[in-house]
């Protein structure tokens, strides 16, 4: 932890390691924006100084105050992203579980279409030198090669990103200025007022207002990566970064003012700024940033599955940890789901122009879901409620124009980012609210009124021994409780008679990185239970954790693990280990409403998808032995059985009768 919070310090490496990692998206925006301000309309100065204007007062209002100044605020231990701000507020209220999977779901749809953009974006700057260049095959596999490197940990790469977004910002900037150097009076759109006259007057204001947004869509990832490069950091180096990007719009602007009564077609500005002996220098630095900006989506995406699965809101899925390096994770279906969706993406929109029209509408959705979560921050943290309302008001009314401008996009090709994000949230709360339904049924028993059986079965030889240390993983949150699924499986299911038998319950925490636990003995060498108390960013590697924790209670002497077979005991060897996982089967209620029944059949589905809980768990399967038994649910009461007599009462029946007679 120490070296993590060293990175979090102002240095001119944290900037630099900020350049790399967090600015690829907002950094590479260039490549694409003012293309699709324009679009198809007639050049003219009103479309070139509204365009900057919007662009920069963008930048300044939704980047610079919203997330660089005000959001970076919402520190979960060093930590960001969306999930990490709900588990700072999620306490406040349940609801706010719905916002936190929405913009969830919104960021992983982003992770999708980001390479797919950026990458064509860069490579079309080709077809200037060569004009009838195939584009696709060559960003598919650029696209390809990203993914498949993913599986190898980019530590060594990621050393390598500061240094050459530095030169693409550089590159840029330089760029930029030399144009505005010819032509200083563009500077004047700066001024709010071109913004209000393009806005107020041109027929097309939220077509022109959705392309715009395109300028700020890597803004979440300021926040995202916090934990990687620190506030301080972030927001030096981002004085540096908005000043190379507003140099190098203001630039493209002076070259479209040339431009003037003429329409730009498939003409790419931003090239266009560039010596023709500079072109070919010029892509290849603009295709390597796009393959940064594409990497820091794919590692944002996974570091967001892996706190969705701890935080219970994404099945539980394999995830690898390549290297060494803090933060450095891989995981296999996320990865592959992701090249498939870029590869479908390019695929169905060939062109960046085509792809831009889908691009930046889910990101909307993701920093209205923010703004919400950040808004419940501001009252925890006691800020003034007039504050918070001009927070609220300020930007519910910028994001819901920049939604409604994005909107319009849906029939162009954002339908399928509608689709996507909402398959994700659907995902997300249908194995939530599937866990939720399903712990509704879970029984619990006073575990005292069980200690003398346990004794008694611990001690019975009649009964072959299972185990001498029988584990168990309970959900029960207190020490009072034990479900009676365990106990059914040590007593009715079939006798397991130990040594001693362990509760192993698991709590994920609000805070990242917390690494604890405490012991219980509920009877004294007999019944154990250990409470972990992990952070959502935490590998749950409870075998490891386990046998840490028993290793600390033998050497201070607290249980006794030593084998009591005879020929083994002599020896101080130690007893064997074996972990029941209980997987619990819900019988079909019929006190389950249309919606839960829905839920819980699509629940199931994804379970058969995720990995057992013992892999997740990080339980070594050799000494693992998986156990079905029964969730116990309400059983349906608002009816009559009536019995009727069987042939042989009937027959005794008649006997009577007769004698009778």
């Amino acid at each position: 932890m120490s070296n993590h919070k060293d990175t979090n310090k102002l240095s001119a490496a944290g900037v630099l390691i900020s350049l790399g990692i967090i600015y690829g998206d907002i950094g590479t925006s260039p490549l694409y924006v003012f293309k699709a301000i324009i679009g198809e309309r007639l050049i003219t100065p009103e479309l070139i100084l509204g365009g900057l204007s919007c662009i920069f007062w963008t930048l300044t209002l939704q980047t610079t105050i919203k997330y660089v100044i005000i959001t970076l605020q919402a520190d979960n231990k060093g930590e960001g992203g969306i999930f990490s701000l709900y588990s700072l507020v999620k306490r406040r209220a349940k609801w706010l579980i719905i916002p936190a999977m929405i913009g969830g779901a919104a960021l992983l749809a982003d992770g999708i279409m980001t390479p797919a953009v950026t990458v064509s974006s860069a490579i079309e700057g080709l077809q200037i030198i060569y004009q009838d260049l195939p584009t696709v095959p060559i960003v598919l596999a650029i696209i390809v090669f990203l993914f498949v490197l993913q599986q190898f940990g980019t530590s060594l790469v990621g050393k390598a990103f500061g240094p050459v977004m530095w030169i693409w910002f550089t590159m840029i900037a330089a760029l930029g200025l030399v144009y505005v150097f010819q032509f200083p009076e563009i500077l004047k759109a700066i001024n709010p007022y071109y913004a209000y006259v393009i806005l107020s007057t041109n027929p097309e204001a939220f077509l022109i207002i959705g392309a715009v947004f395109l300028c700020t869509t890597g803004a979440e990832a300021l926040y995202s990566d916090l934990g990687h490069c620190g506030r301080s950091n972030i927001r030096i180096s981002w004085i540096y970064v908005k000043t190379c990007l507003i140099l190098s719009y203001m630039g493209q602007g002076v070259w479209l003012w040339k431009m003037q009564g003429t329409h730009l077609g498939e003409i790419n500005p931003f090239y266009h700024l560039m010596p023709d002996w500079f072109l070919i220098y010029g892509i290849s630095i603009a295709t390597v940033a796009a393959a940064i900006a594409s990497q820091a989506l794919i590692s944002g995406s996974f570091t967001l599955i892996a706190e969705a699965v701890r935080l219970n809101l994404w099945p539980k899925v394999k995830i690898n940890y390549p290297s060494n390096q803090k933060g450095q994770l891989y995981v296999p279906s996320m990865n592959w789901l992701l090249c498939i969706g870029c590869i479908i993406v390019v695929l169905i929109f060939k062109k960046s122009t085509n792809m831009e029209a889908a691009y930046g509408l889910s990101i909307t959705v993701a920093m209205l879901m923010t703004t919400i979560l950040v808004a419940v921050f501001l009252m925890r943290k006691r800020v003034p409620m007039y504050l918070i309302v001009i927070f609220l008001l300020i930007y519910g009314v910028i994001e819901l124009t920049f939604l409604i401008g994005n909107v319009a996009k849906i029939f162009h090709g954002g339908w399928f980012t509608v689709l996507l994000g909402m398959s994700l949230f659907s995902i997300m709360y249908a194995w939530y609210n599937g866990r939720r339904i399903r712990n509704r049924y879970l029984r619990f028993d006073d575990v005292e009124k069980y200690y003398p059986i346990i004794e008694k079965i611990s001690e019975d030889t009649s009964i072959p021994k299972y185990a001498s240390q029988l584990v168990y993983l309970t959900s029960a949150n207190f020490n009072s409780e034990i479900e009676s699924s365990i106990m059914y499986s040590i007593i009715q299911k079939l006798p397991k008679r130990a040594d001693v038998y362990w509760l192993i319950h698991v709590d994920v925490t609000d805070e990242p990185y917390t690494m604890e636990y405490k012991v219980n003995n509920l009877i004294k060498g007999k019944l154990i239970r250990v409470d972990f108390r992990l952070g959502f960013r935490v590998e749950q590697r409870i075998n490891v954790l386990f046998r840490k924790v028993v290793e600390d209670m033998v050497k201070n002497k607290e249980v006794d693990i030593t084998s009591r077979y005879s020929s083994l005991h002599e020896h101080k060897i130690a007893g064997d280990f074996r972990f029941v996982v209980l997987e619990k089967i819900m019988s079909t209620s019929y006190s389950l409403k249309f919606i839960e029944r829905c839920t819980m059949f699509y629940y199931q589905i994804l379970k058969n998808f995720s990995v057992p809980e013992e892999k997740g768990f990080g339980l070594d399967l050799s000494f693992v032995t998986v156990e079905k038994v029964p969730l116990i649910v309400d059983i349906p009461t608002d009816f009559e059985l009536k019995r009727i007599k069987s042939d042989e009462e009937d027959k005794l029946d008649d006997e009577e009768l007769l004698k009778e007679i």
